[in-house]
Protein backbone atom coordinates (compact mmCIF):
# COMPACT_ATOMS: atom_id res chain seq x y z
CA UNK A 1 0.00 0.00 0.00
CA UNK A 2 1.42 3.35 -1.03
CA UNK A 3 1.58 5.76 1.87
CA UNK A 4 0.23 9.26 1.21
CA UNK A 5 1.95 12.23 2.81
CA UNK A 6 -0.14 15.38 3.40
CA UNK A 7 2.03 17.17 5.97
CA UNK A 8 4.34 19.26 3.82
CA UNK A 9 3.70 22.32 6.00
CA UNK A 10 5.24 20.33 8.85
CA UNK A 11 8.28 19.23 6.87
CA UNK A 12 9.14 18.03 3.38
CA UNK A 13 11.25 15.12 2.12
CA UNK A 14 14.67 16.20 0.91
CA UNK A 15 14.86 16.46 -2.87
CA UNK A 16 17.30 13.98 -4.44
CA UNK A 17 19.23 16.79 -6.13
CA UNK A 18 19.57 18.51 -2.78
CA UNK A 19 20.81 15.30 -1.16
CA UNK A 20 23.50 15.05 -3.85
CA UNK A 21 24.68 18.60 -3.13
CA UNK A 22 24.80 17.97 0.62
CA UNK A 23 26.80 14.77 0.07
CA UNK A 24 29.25 16.61 -2.16
CA UNK A 25 29.81 19.27 0.49
CA UNK A 26 30.41 16.62 3.15
CA UNK A 27 32.86 14.70 1.01
CA UNK A 28 34.59 17.36 -1.09
CA UNK A 29 34.11 20.94 0.18
CA UNK A 30 34.46 20.15 3.88
CA UNK A 31 36.78 23.04 4.71
CA UNK A 32 36.03 25.79 7.23
CA UNK A 33 34.87 28.90 5.36
CA UNK A 34 36.72 31.08 7.90
CA UNK A 35 40.13 29.54 7.07
CA UNK A 36 42.46 31.37 4.70
CA UNK A 37 44.06 28.33 3.04
CA UNK A 38 42.75 26.79 -0.18
CA UNK A 39 40.35 24.41 1.57
CA UNK A 40 38.80 27.31 3.44
CA UNK A 41 38.68 29.56 0.39
CA UNK A 42 36.84 26.88 -1.60
CA UNK A 43 34.29 26.50 1.20
CA UNK A 44 33.96 30.28 1.45
CA UNK A 45 33.27 30.57 -2.26
CA UNK A 46 30.46 28.00 -2.01
CA UNK A 47 29.06 29.73 1.06
CA UNK A 48 28.87 33.08 -0.72
CA UNK A 49 27.49 31.47 -3.87
CA UNK A 50 24.70 29.98 -1.76
CA UNK A 51 24.08 33.32 -0.06
CA UNK A 52 23.68 34.96 -3.46
CA UNK A 53 21.14 32.33 -4.56
CA UNK A 54 18.97 32.93 -1.49
CA UNK A 55 19.34 36.71 -1.81
CA UNK A 56 18.39 36.74 -5.48
CA UNK A 57 15.26 34.72 -4.77
CA UNK A 58 14.07 37.50 -2.44
CA UNK A 59 15.27 40.45 -4.52
CA UNK A 60 17.84 41.19 -1.81
CA UNK A 61 21.57 41.83 -1.63
CA UNK A 62 23.82 38.93 -0.54
CA UNK A 63 25.15 40.87 2.46
CA UNK A 64 21.57 41.13 3.76
CA UNK A 65 21.28 37.34 4.25
CA UNK A 66 22.28 35.82 7.59
CA UNK A 67 22.25 32.02 7.73
CA UNK A 68 20.69 30.46 10.84
CA UNK A 69 19.75 27.01 12.12
CA UNK A 70 16.18 27.46 10.86
CA UNK A 71 13.07 29.61 10.94
CA UNK A 72 12.71 29.53 14.72
CA UNK A 73 16.19 30.92 15.30
CA UNK A 74 15.63 33.53 12.58
CA UNK A 75 12.41 34.70 14.28
CA UNK A 76 14.11 34.80 17.68
CA UNK A 77 17.10 36.67 16.30
CA UNK A 78 14.88 39.26 14.63
CA UNK A 79 12.62 39.99 17.59
CA UNK A 80 15.11 39.69 20.45
CA UNK A 81 17.93 41.32 18.53
CA UNK A 82 15.81 44.35 17.71
CA UNK A 83 14.26 44.50 21.19
CA UNK A 84 17.71 44.72 22.75
CA UNK A 85 18.92 47.26 20.20
CA UNK A 86 15.95 49.57 20.82
CA UNK A 87 15.44 48.84 24.52
CA UNK A 88 16.60 52.26 25.75
CA UNK A 89 14.00 54.25 23.79
CA UNK A 90 11.43 51.97 22.12
CA UNK A 91 9.85 49.02 23.93
CA UNK A 92 6.61 48.27 22.07
CA UNK A 93 6.11 45.27 19.78
CA UNK A 94 3.07 44.60 17.58
CA UNK A 95 2.25 41.12 16.34
CA UNK A 96 -0.83 39.01 15.60
CA UNK A 97 -2.59 36.59 17.92
CA UNK A 98 -2.18 33.69 15.48
CA UNK A 99 1.56 33.79 14.81
CA UNK A 100 3.73 30.69 14.97
CA UNK A 101 5.00 30.03 18.48
CA UNK A 102 8.51 30.99 17.34
CA UNK A 103 7.16 34.56 17.35
CA UNK A 104 4.38 34.32 19.96
CA UNK A 105 6.59 32.82 22.65
CA UNK A 106 9.22 35.51 22.11
CA UNK A 107 6.53 38.20 22.29
CA UNK A 108 5.25 36.75 25.55
CA UNK A 109 8.80 36.61 26.92
CA UNK A 110 9.27 40.30 26.09
CA UNK A 111 5.92 41.17 27.63
CA UNK A 112 6.86 39.36 30.82
CA UNK A 113 10.15 41.25 30.97
CA UNK A 114 8.99 44.82 30.69
CA UNK A 115 8.13 45.37 27.04
CA UNK A 116 4.65 46.32 25.89
CA UNK A 117 3.21 43.90 23.34
CA UNK A 118 0.05 44.34 21.26
CA UNK A 119 -1.48 41.10 19.97
CA UNK A 120 -3.74 41.99 17.05
CA UNK A 121 -6.92 40.00 16.53
CA UNK A 122 -7.74 38.58 13.09
CA UNK A 123 -10.98 38.09 11.19
CA UNK A 124 -12.70 34.76 10.60
CA UNK A 125 -10.33 34.01 7.71
CA UNK A 126 -7.22 34.70 9.76
CA UNK A 127 -6.47 38.05 8.12
CA UNK A 128 -4.85 40.93 9.98
CA UNK A 129 -6.51 44.29 9.22
CA UNK A 130 -3.81 46.79 8.14
CA UNK A 131 -5.87 49.57 9.78
CA UNK A 132 -5.51 47.77 13.10
CA UNK A 133 -1.75 47.81 12.61
CA UNK A 134 -1.80 51.55 11.93
CA UNK A 135 -3.95 52.25 15.00
CA UNK A 136 -1.68 50.19 17.22
CA UNK A 137 1.58 51.94 16.26
CA UNK A 138 2.90 54.43 18.81
CA UNK A 139 6.14 56.43 19.11
CA UNK A 140 7.40 53.54 21.29
CA UNK A 141 6.87 50.86 18.61
CA UNK A 142 10.15 49.34 17.43
CA UNK A 143 8.73 46.48 15.32
CA UNK A 144 5.63 45.01 13.68
CA UNK A 145 5.90 41.24 13.13
CA UNK A 146 3.15 39.56 11.09
CA UNK A 147 3.68 36.30 9.25
CA UNK A 148 3.29 36.20 5.47
CA UNK A 149 1.27 32.95 5.45
CA UNK A 150 -0.34 31.29 8.44
CA UNK A 151 1.07 27.81 8.92
CA UNK A 152 -2.25 26.18 9.87
CA UNK A 153 -4.76 27.98 7.66
CA UNK A 154 -2.64 28.86 4.65
CA UNK A 155 -4.14 32.36 4.69
CA UNK A 156 -1.93 34.91 2.92
CA UNK A 157 -1.68 38.10 4.97
CA UNK A 158 -1.75 41.62 3.44
CA UNK A 159 1.99 41.99 4.00
CA UNK A 160 2.42 44.65 1.32
CA UNK A 161 -0.17 46.93 2.90
CA UNK A 162 1.15 46.34 6.42
CA UNK A 163 4.70 46.97 5.27
CA UNK A 164 3.69 50.21 3.55
CA UNK A 165 2.07 51.46 6.75
CA UNK A 166 5.18 50.60 8.74
CA UNK A 167 7.40 52.34 6.21
CA UNK A 168 5.17 55.45 6.30
CA UNK A 169 5.24 55.58 10.10
CA UNK A 170 8.94 54.82 10.52
CA UNK A 171 8.52 51.39 12.11
CA UNK A 172 10.39 48.24 11.11
CA UNK A 173 8.41 45.34 9.63
CA UNK A 174 9.36 41.67 10.09
CA UNK A 175 7.57 38.76 8.50
CA UNK A 176 7.88 35.05 9.11
CA UNK A 177 7.86 33.69 5.56
CA UNK A 178 8.64 30.10 6.50
CA UNK A 179 5.40 28.83 4.93
CA UNK A 180 5.37 31.08 1.86
CA UNK A 181 9.01 31.14 0.77
CA UNK A 182 9.57 28.87 -2.22
CA UNK A 183 5.84 28.29 -2.74
CA UNK A 184 4.57 31.72 -3.80
CA UNK A 185 6.49 34.81 -4.91
CA UNK A 186 8.20 36.61 -2.03
CA UNK A 187 10.01 39.86 -2.88
CA UNK A 188 11.19 42.08 -0.05
CA UNK A 189 10.72 45.34 -1.98
CA UNK A 190 7.27 44.45 -3.29
CA UNK A 191 6.15 43.56 0.25
CA UNK A 192 7.94 46.47 1.99
CA UNK A 193 9.80 44.08 4.30
CA UNK A 194 12.71 45.01 6.56
CA UNK A 195 13.36 41.57 8.06
CA UNK A 196 12.24 38.13 6.88
CA UNK A 197 12.64 34.61 8.25
CA UNK A 198 12.80 31.48 6.09
CA UNK A 199 13.49 27.79 6.53
CA UNK A 200 14.99 25.04 4.39
CA UNK A 201 13.05 21.97 5.47
CA UNK A 202 9.73 23.42 4.29
CA UNK A 203 11.00 23.53 0.69
CA UNK A 204 12.59 20.06 0.25
CA UNK A 205 15.92 21.10 1.75
CA UNK A 206 17.75 19.74 4.80
CA UNK A 207 16.65 20.42 8.35
CA UNK A 208 18.73 22.59 10.63
CA UNK A 209 19.24 25.54 8.30
CA UNK A 210 17.37 28.74 7.48
CA UNK A 211 18.07 32.42 7.04
CA UNK A 212 17.17 35.87 8.26
CA UNK A 213 17.02 38.71 5.74
CA UNK A 214 17.97 42.06 7.31
CA UNK A 215 17.60 45.17 5.16
CA UNK A 216 20.77 47.26 4.87
CA UNK A 217 20.88 49.88 7.57
CA UNK A 218 18.80 47.90 10.08
CA UNK A 219 20.79 47.27 13.25
CA UNK A 220 20.19 44.34 15.61
CA UNK A 221 22.08 42.91 18.56
CA UNK A 222 23.51 39.40 18.15
CA UNK A 223 22.20 36.62 20.39
CA UNK A 224 25.53 34.78 20.60
CA UNK A 225 29.19 35.77 20.59
CA UNK A 226 32.32 34.00 19.46
CA UNK A 227 33.88 33.64 16.04
CA UNK A 228 32.18 36.57 14.35
CA UNK A 229 30.75 34.67 11.39
CA UNK A 230 27.68 35.93 9.50
CA UNK A 231 28.60 39.59 9.88
CA UNK A 232 28.96 39.06 13.65
CA UNK A 233 25.18 38.76 13.88
CA UNK A 234 24.99 34.95 14.04
CA UNK A 235 28.36 33.65 15.12
CA UNK A 236 29.53 30.04 14.79
CA UNK A 237 31.02 27.94 12.00
CA UNK A 238 28.54 27.85 9.13
CA UNK A 239 26.84 24.55 8.31
CA UNK A 240 27.99 24.60 4.69
CA UNK A 241 26.45 21.27 3.59
CA UNK A 242 23.02 22.37 4.81
CA UNK A 243 23.42 25.91 3.45
CA UNK A 244 24.39 24.59 0.00
CA UNK A 245 21.42 22.23 0.20
CA UNK A 246 19.14 25.15 0.99
CA UNK A 247 20.46 27.06 -2.02
CA UNK A 248 19.82 24.08 -4.32
CA UNK A 249 16.30 23.70 -2.91
CA UNK A 250 15.67 27.38 -3.61
CA UNK A 251 16.78 27.00 -7.23
CA UNK A 252 14.44 24.05 -7.76
CA UNK A 253 11.51 25.89 -6.17
CA UNK A 254 12.07 28.93 -8.35
CA UNK A 255 12.10 26.80 -11.50
CA UNK A 256 8.94 24.88 -10.57
CA UNK A 257 6.93 27.43 -8.57
CA UNK A 258 4.34 28.50 -11.14
CA UNK A 259 3.54 25.03 -12.43
CA UNK A 260 3.54 23.56 -8.93
CA UNK A 261 1.14 26.22 -7.66
CA UNK A 262 -1.32 25.45 -10.45
CA UNK A 263 -1.03 21.70 -9.89
CA UNK A 264 -1.43 21.84 -6.11
CA UNK A 265 -4.32 24.29 -6.27
CA UNK A 266 -6.19 21.87 -8.53
CA UNK A 267 -5.52 18.92 -6.23
CA UNK A 268 -6.41 20.92 -3.13
CA UNK A 269 -9.72 22.06 -4.58
CA UNK A 270 -10.59 18.57 -5.86
CA UNK A 271 -9.87 17.11 -2.42
CA UNK A 272 -12.09 19.69 -0.75
CA UNK A 273 -14.88 19.17 -3.28
CA UNK A 274 -14.74 15.39 -3.04
CA UNK A 275 -14.83 15.32 0.75
CA UNK A 276 -17.55 17.97 0.98
CA UNK A 277 -19.78 15.99 -1.41
CA UNK A 278 -19.55 12.85 0.75
CA UNK A 279 -19.32 14.23 4.29
CA UNK A 280 -22.03 16.29 5.98
CA UNK A 281 -21.15 19.27 8.17
CA UNK A 282 -17.62 19.97 7.01
CA UNK A 283 -16.02 23.40 7.49
CA UNK A 284 -13.27 25.09 5.49
CA UNK A 285 -10.95 27.20 7.64
CA UNK A 286 -8.87 30.00 6.17
CA UNK A 287 -9.47 32.33 3.26
CA UNK A 288 -11.14 30.61 0.29
CA UNK A 289 -8.96 32.48 -2.23
CA UNK A 290 -6.05 34.19 -0.47
CA UNK A 291 -4.56 30.86 0.51
CA UNK A 292 -1.44 28.81 -0.06
CA UNK A 293 -1.87 26.55 -3.13
CA UNK A 294 -1.45 23.20 -1.37
CA UNK A 295 -3.01 23.79 2.04
CA UNK A 296 -6.51 22.66 3.07
CA UNK A 297 -7.69 23.06 6.67
CA UNK A 298 -10.98 21.32 7.44
CA UNK A 299 -13.05 20.85 10.58
CA UNK A 300 -15.24 17.78 11.04
CA UNK A 301 -17.61 18.68 13.91
CA UNK A 302 -18.76 15.69 15.94
CA UNK A 303 -15.41 13.95 16.28
CA UNK A 304 -11.93 14.52 17.63
CA UNK A 305 -9.26 15.48 15.12
CA UNK A 306 -6.60 13.33 16.77
CA UNK A 307 -8.82 10.26 16.37
CA UNK A 308 -9.33 11.05 12.70
CA UNK A 309 -5.59 11.62 12.25
CA UNK A 310 -4.74 8.24 13.79
CA UNK A 311 -7.44 6.40 11.84
CA UNK A 312 -6.18 7.91 8.59
CA UNK A 313 -2.61 7.01 9.50
CA UNK A 314 -3.68 3.37 9.85
CA UNK A 315 -4.88 3.63 6.25
CA UNK A 316 -1.51 5.02 5.17
CA UNK A 317 -2.57 8.68 4.96
CA UNK A 318 -0.47 11.16 6.96
CA UNK A 319 -2.07 14.47 7.93
CA UNK A 320 -1.69 16.96 10.76
CA UNK A 321 -4.03 18.38 13.37
CA UNK A 322 -2.11 21.67 13.45
CA UNK A 323 1.43 22.95 13.75
CA UNK A 324 4.09 20.24 14.01
CA UNK A 325 5.81 22.37 16.66
CA UNK A 326 2.73 22.01 18.89
CA UNK A 327 2.22 18.26 18.38
CA UNK A 328 1.19 16.48 21.55
CA UNK A 329 -0.58 19.48 23.05
CA UNK A 330 -4.07 18.76 24.39
CA UNK A 331 -5.13 22.38 23.99
CA UNK A 332 -7.03 23.51 20.88
CA UNK A 333 -5.00 25.40 18.31
CA UNK A 334 -4.59 29.08 19.21
CA UNK A 335 -4.96 29.81 15.49
CA UNK A 336 -8.37 28.17 15.25
CA UNK A 337 -9.56 29.79 18.46
CA UNK A 338 -8.23 33.07 17.10
CA UNK A 339 -10.51 32.91 14.05
CA UNK A 340 -13.52 32.32 16.27
CA UNK A 341 -13.99 28.54 16.35
CA UNK A 342 -15.28 27.05 19.58
CA UNK A 343 -13.06 24.51 21.33
CA UNK A 344 -14.95 21.43 20.13
CA UNK A 345 -14.88 22.45 16.47
CA UNK A 346 -11.23 23.48 16.76
CA UNK A 347 -10.39 20.04 18.13
CA UNK A 348 -12.12 18.36 15.18
CA UNK A 349 -9.75 19.94 12.67
CA UNK A 350 -7.31 18.36 10.22
CA UNK A 351 -4.71 20.08 8.04
CA UNK A 352 -3.93 18.62 4.62
CA UNK A 353 -0.76 20.19 3.18
CA UNK A 354 0.03 18.84 -0.26
CA UNK A 355 3.39 18.68 -2.01
CA UNK A 356 5.46 17.37 -4.92
CA UNK A 357 4.90 13.68 -4.23
CA UNK A 358 1.11 13.94 -4.33
CA UNK A 359 -0.79 13.02 -7.48
CA UNK A 360 -4.37 12.64 -8.67
CA UNK A 361 -4.49 9.03 -7.50
CA UNK A 362 -3.67 10.14 -3.95
CA UNK A 363 -6.53 12.62 -4.00
CA UNK A 364 -9.12 10.13 -5.23
CA UNK A 365 -7.99 7.48 -2.80
CA UNK A 366 -8.28 9.95 0.07
CA UNK A 367 -11.78 10.93 -1.03
CA UNK A 368 -12.76 7.26 -0.90
CA UNK A 369 -11.13 6.45 2.44
CA UNK A 370 -11.92 9.44 4.65
CA UNK A 371 -15.77 9.64 4.56
CA UNK A 372 -16.40 6.18 6.09
CA UNK A 373 -13.83 6.92 8.78
CA UNK A 374 -15.58 10.17 9.65
CA UNK A 375 -18.95 8.42 9.76
CA UNK A 376 -17.61 5.72 12.06
CA UNK A 377 -15.88 8.16 14.42
CA UNK A 378 -18.92 10.39 14.64
CA UNK A 379 -21.05 7.40 15.58
CA UNK A 380 -18.57 6.48 18.31
CA UNK A 381 -17.97 10.02 19.58
CA UNK A 382 -19.02 11.08 23.08
CA UNK A 383 -22.27 13.00 23.27
CA UNK A 384 -20.55 16.31 23.98
CA UNK A 385 -18.94 16.29 20.53
CA UNK A 386 -22.20 15.65 18.68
Amino acid sequence: MKRIYYDHSGTTPVDESVTAVVAEMLQVLWGNASSVHSFGREAKAKLEESREVVANSLGANPDEIIFTSGGTEADNLALLGLAEFFQDNKRHLITSAIEHHAVLDVAEYLRDNGWKVTFLNVDSYGLVDPDDVKKAITPETFLVSVHHVNNELGTIEPAKEIGAICREMGVLFHTDAVQSFGKIPVNIDDLNIDLLSLSSHKIYGPKGVGALYIRRGVKIKPRAYGGGQESRIRTGTENLPAIAGLAKAVQICEAEMNDEAIRLTGYRDRLHQGLAERINDIRLNGHPEKRLPGLLNLSFPGLEGESLLLAMDLEGIAVSSGSACSAGSLDPSHVLLGIGLDREVAQSTIRFSLGRANDAEDIERTIDIVPPIVERLRAMAPEWTQ
